[in-house]
């Protein structure tokens, strides 16, 4: 039996803070259950303003203190065809999900989400954009990408992995 690869894209405006720290703190959960090979990860932005860059300084210093590593991250700006290749596209926040949603063609629609949904922990549906504020910002980011991890991993094992025959 051929196995499964499930890819997920996780997007916010500009590919330097919020969605290369959930594909990271994702990609770690991932690879900790022993699912690096059946799941791959990436993020994107909604702007083009951080093409090739990477992560923002603030991210990385943050991410390495949980043992996260966002030294091989480069931006780039998701494209329509994103929806034809992953199974989930990931937003961070209402504004970004709106931005997506042009983007999005009718028979993809199940794909579009929103990352805090998949966290019982945080009120809102929003994960906050850290790029203006304080270093603290990016502390929220990360516990808010690893809680949300966790469910989101969830959804997909039982979707994708976890056999319902007898």
């Amino acid at each position: 039996m051929e196995k499964k690869t499930v890819k997920i894209l996780f997007v916010c405006f500009g590919n330097i803070c919020r969605s290369p720290t959930a594909a990271a703190v994702f990609k770690k959960l991932v690879a900790e259950e022993g699912f690096h090979e059946q799941i791959e990860v990436d993020s994107a932005g909604t702007s083009g303003y951080h093409i090739g860059d990477a992560a923002d300084p603030r991210s990385i210093d943050a991410a390495s203190k949980r043992n996260v590593d966002l030294s091989d991250h480069r931006g780039r700006r998701v494209e329509e065809a994103d929806f034809e290749k992953y199974h989930y596209v990931i937003a961070m926040d209402n504004e970004n999900y709106s931005n997506l949603a042009t983007l999005c063609t009718a028979g993809n629609w199940g794909k579009l989400k929103m990352f805090l949904d998949y966290s019982n922990e945080f009120e809102g549906r929003e994960v906050p954009d850290p790029y203006y504020g304080g270093e603290r910002g990016f502390e929220v980011v990360l516990d808010m990408a690893e809680s949300a991890s966790k469910g989101l991993l969830k959804e997909i094992k039982e979707t994708y992995f976890v056999s319902t025959d007898a």
